[in-house]
């Protein structure tokens, strides 16, 4: 049998990983070669890896992470306020599988986005699809998006995502329009999809910091149940480094 041919032959099918392990055994002395079941076992594994691979490459890139942060290099401390074993239960994941909400808490430089986006990394190799905004970003994309008729399509768009992270929280005062969207993203993914929030505000201000009542309770009693508080302290990571 031709092997060039049975290469092209699994390029042609799109069976890249199979592929370059099968030229990989070929390049192998001939008394070193597996026999023909240990081969077909070892291409299928390579496949399988490739295309786990290609999947998780495929929603890092579309989760728009603001850092390439990995959980190994979050900095756990009492100074902190954070322990490795809390950390190593939200990168169990179960969070995300019980649709429960991230509310992340500390001042400027403290290392809330970070700790946000290496949340948001994990969720992406568990083969969850995630996607960061940043509150600005949030508030434009859905402004835009009412101006050009988008809105029920971002909505949507943002209902298939597993994961969502609101980065900085606080920062600028929301609309009507984005209080009641900002709800409905609440009430849509509720005990489905989980949204990570970082703010420098205290969890205790958001009430105020929302300014209408009705509004606030309900957005607050759908992010708030069941979720993970996390208050990082200590000075500032920048001025650290």
């Amino acid at each position: 049998m031709n092997t060039e041919t049975t290469l092209q032959q699994l390029h042609g099918l799109r069976l890249t990983g199979m592929a370059k392990r099968y030229e990989t055994l070929l390049s192998l002395p001939t008394h070193q070669q597996e026999d023909a079941h240990t081969i077909v076992a070892l291409m299928c594994q390579a496949e399988q890896e490739y295309r786990s691979d290609k999947q998780t490459q495929r929603l890092l890139k579309a989760g728009k992470l603001r850092y390439r942060a990995n959980l190994e290099e979050v900095i756990c401390s009492p100074e902190r306020g954070l322990t490795k074993e809390t950390l190593l239960q939200l990168a169990e994941g179960h969070y995300l599988e019980k649709g429960q909400n991230i509310l992340i808490h500390g001042q400027t430089g403290t290392g809330k986005s970070f700790l946000a986006c290496a949340l948001g990394r994990s969720a992406c190799l568990m083969g969850y699809k995630t996607l960061y905004l940043s509150m600005n970003k949030f508030l434009e994309t859905l402004a835009q998006s009412r101006i050009d008729g988008t809105y029920l399509k971002l909505i949507k768009q943002l209902a298939a995502k597993k994961l969502i992270i609101l980065d900085d929280f606080g920062l600028k005062p929301l609309s009507g329009d984005a209080k009641l969207t900002l709800l409905d993203l609440l009430e849509d993914r509720y005990g489905d999809g989980s949204v990570i929030i970082t703010s420098q505000l205290p969890f205790e201000h958001f009430y105020a910091f929302l300014d209408q009542p009705t509004v606030a309770e309900a957005i607050l009693d759908r992010l708030s149940a069941a979720a993970h508080k996390l208050e990082l302290q200590g000075q500032s990571l920048r001025k650290r480094k």
